[in-house]
């Protein structure tokens, strides 16, 4: 009872505020599907099967994404470039990108590229059990086994230095164990992370009964806009 009073409550107000607008748009935009294998974690480092992925994927971004050809395109990071022996990646960022809001976060604290370095060794972190993590198993390290290829020379510039070329590294960083992440909320969190988790996604999390139902609102101040200019995402909400 208490959680269909709790999405009752949720679902009603949304819709009675929209109608009490006095603007144009009369009526908000839900999705709504069903997830019938269930959602286990909202963390990225976890999202390792479809139904964690697709949440996932609504919260955070990553520096690059995939285009309907599965190539890598900009996302968090605006371009790129890769040395000659193709050992060593040099990201620029966007400087637009605002994580959601927070009580740990500074309002409109921006991405910077040590939030990379801190979310990428997080997923390295054998305490994580990340299954994710041996996507940088090849980065570069010292003869003590401590990772050094991983660095922020200045808050828009990530490098990422690898022992030995690995092709694949670029389009593996589309996915959402590489999702960036806001340090101050991990560590507030804790292990709480995967039911209150803060992105940079075109949603932000709002409400999640477990096993029940979930509940994204639109991001007002996400970066991303279609060919045509108008802002992302054109949804309102998402319920699961």
């Amino acid at each position: 009872m208490h959680f269909i009073r709790l999405f009752i409550a949720l679902l009603v107000g949304f819709f009675i505020s929209c109608r009490s607008s006095t603007d144009k748009e009369t009526q908000r935009t839900v999705f709504r599907y069903n997830e019938a294998s269930g959602i286990t974690s909202l963390d990225p480092a976890y999202a390792s099967n479809q139904a964690n992925i697709w949440a996932c994927n609504q919260l955070f971004n990553g520096l690059v994404q995939l285009d309907e050809n599965l190539q890598p395109t900009p996302c968090i990071a605006s371009s790129w470039e890769v040395n000659e022996d193709g050992v060593e990646y040099i990201f620029h960022l966007r400087k637009d990108v605002k994580f959601h809001p927070h009580p740990e976060i500074v309002p409109g604290r921006t991405v910077k590229s040590s939030d990379f370095v801190f979310s990428f060794q997080r997923i390295l972190d054998a305490s994580t059990a990340s299954p994710g993590a041996w996507i940088f198993q090849s980065l570069q390290t010292n003869p003590d086994g401590q990772i050094t290829g991983l660095s922020a020379p200045n808050d828009s510039t990530l490098l990422i230095r690898l022992k030995k070329p690995f092709p694949p590294l670029l389009g593996l960083l589309a996915s959402p164990y590489c999702a960036v992440l806001p340090e101050e909320v991990v560590r507030s969190n804790g292990k709480d992370f995967r039911k209150r988790p803060i992105g940079t996604g075109p949603f932000c999390f709002h409400a999640w009964e477990e096993r029940s139902a979930l509940v994204f609102h639109r991001n007002p101040d996400y970066f991303e806009s279609d060919s045509s200019g108008r802002k992302l995402p054109y949804l309102d909400a998402v319920l699961i």
